[in-house]
């Protein structure tokens, strides 16, 4: 067995472990990236253990240099790691042990494994989620830009992926950046969860030494401190909110991602897509791809895939640790990753894609399009709206029969006449849609506003 290995756990037993054992169980290859967190965790357990006593105001100068030159190593390439390193805080206290041989040996006094990763993991996410959630905002205001581009141009909206009626495309826009705000509001409230220090808890009973939690979660900039420290090492709900969050995000993006490869198809023809955020076909000459766009559509399934794998990992767990936990971080590595390239990537792709406004409208002027109008235009005379919507629906049956287009049905109805038939104009229909949040220019206009404030609001709770 190796020195380091036996420096940390190897007294109890009289063999080294098995080849097996030490591949499966060995986690640096993941966990390395938490290295600043867990030297910064480590500088304030040792300032705190000087504090209260335990070490000597040399000891921990000594630490601190020592855990100084270990960051610049990390931080630079050279770090060079052992056989016996079988995760990053492992790696970094056999090093600070190198340098600083005695008072090295007295760095994890007062503290476990259990609570060191669990504040490791801690401050990692919430350095990931803040970063994320800016991100966020810096995709809603591209959409926001291209939102205040466009004026009033209008196109179909759709249910069932049925032309349904026109709205203005700035209108179209927002829905994705209300849908967006909320991802940021989950992220910004799992991160209030986040913002609790275990550090103190132990392995799981805390200790009979004089350490100070309160101290140590002040030095890391913790908002609060753990009050079970059962709780504390074992409690990874955090995790789990963190991929349900970034899940549900991935969602969104999605969608987004699904619209624009429908618009950019040949029989939208909504969007067309800058070379630099298209691809090409190795056979087809002519082709231009959405792939970010569909990755974007595809990466949801990895991320809801890392938010059910893990809340399956934790449904059994008896208090407190088990190794079990060590699944936590890559689901949750490779979540934050897949986030932020999707987002930036999409970023990329909404702010350069062009807007082919006269085909949208065009779809958009469909008549049929402006039934409804044409149904509440009868309700604002009186007429029930089931009775409405019948006489409508029949003129529309009429035109689809080929008695004639709807226009000119609707021009010659007794109950509707050629001032309803208005409605069907270029735009009529469009520009009808005046209640709050709603479609039409002047709606959208105090919508702009409306999430303009949002946005301001976010971006300040954030910095």
């Amino acid at each position: 067995m190796s020195e380091s290995r036996s420096q940390l756990w190897a007294g109890r037993f009289d063999g080294g472990p098995a080849e097996a054992l030490q591949q499966l169980n060995d986690s640096l290859p993941f966990d390395r990236r938490m290295f600043a967190q867990d030297i910064q965790g480590s500088w304030a357990h040792v300032t705190m253990l000087a504090e209260v006593g335990i070490l000597s105001d040399e000891e921990r100068s000594q630490i601190h240099d020592a855990l100084n030159e270990v960051e610049r190593e990390m931080a630079t390439g050279v770090f060079e790691t052992q056989a016996g390193d079988e995760d990053i805080h492992t790696a970094v206290e056999r090093r600070v042990t190198e340098l600083a041989p005695e008072a090295g040996g007295k760095i994890h006094t007062g503290r476990s494994r259990n609570d060191q990763v669990a504040t490791d993991l801690r401050l990692w996410t919430k350095r990931e989620l803040h970063e994320l959630a800016q991100l966020v905002i810096t995709f809603q205001e591209t959409l926001l830009r291209r939102a205040e581009d466009v004026g009033d141009a209008y196109l179909p909206a759709y249910t069932h992926l049925q032309q349904a009626q026109p709205v203005t495309l700035a209108h179209h826009l927002l829905a994705h950046c209300w849908a967006l705000a909320r991802d940021v509001e989950r992220l910004v409230q799992t991160l209030d969860r986040v913002d609790v220090s275990p550090l103190g808890a132990g392995a799981l009973a805390g200790s009979s030494l004089p350490l100070q939690p309160e101290r140590t979660a002040a030095l890391l900039g913790f908002a609060k401190v753990f009050d079970n420290s059962m709780d504390a090492v074992s409690d990874r709900d955090f995790v789990a909110e963190a991929l349900f969050d970034m899940s549900l995000l991935g969602v969104h993006l999605s969608r987004i991602g699904e619209e624009l490869i429908l618009w950019s198809s040949t029989e939208f023809g909504f969007v067309s897509l800058d070379d630099a955020f298209s691809t090409g076909s190795s056979m087809m000459p002519q082709k231009k791809n959405p792939d970010i766009a569909e990755l974007a559509r595809g990466k949801a399934g990895r991320l809801i895939g890392h938010l059910t794998g893990f809340l399956t990992t934790l449904k059994g767990l008896p208090l407190t640790y088990n190794k079990d936990l060590q699944e936590d971080k890559e689901p949750l590595f490779d979540a934050c990753d897949t986030i932020r390239l999707t987002l930036l990537a999409l970023d990329g792709m909404v702010g350069s894609l062009t807007f082919n406004t006269d085909t949208m409208a065009m779809q958009a002027d469909n008549p049929f399009a402006a039934a409804t109008d044409l149904a509440e235009f009868l309700v604002n005379k009186g007429m029930p709206f089931r009775s409405a919507h019948h006489v409508v629906g029949a003129l529309v049956r009429s035109a689809l029969a080929g008695e004639g287009s709807l226009p000119a049905l609707v021009a010659a109805s007794p109950e509707l006449g050629p001032e309803a038939a208005k409605l069907m104009e270029p735009g009529a229909s469009m520009r009808n849609r005046t209640t709050r949040g709603g479609g039409g220019p002047a709606a959208t206009a105090l919508e702009l506003d409306r999430f303009r404030s949002v946005l301001t609001a976010a971006k300040q709770g954030l910095s």
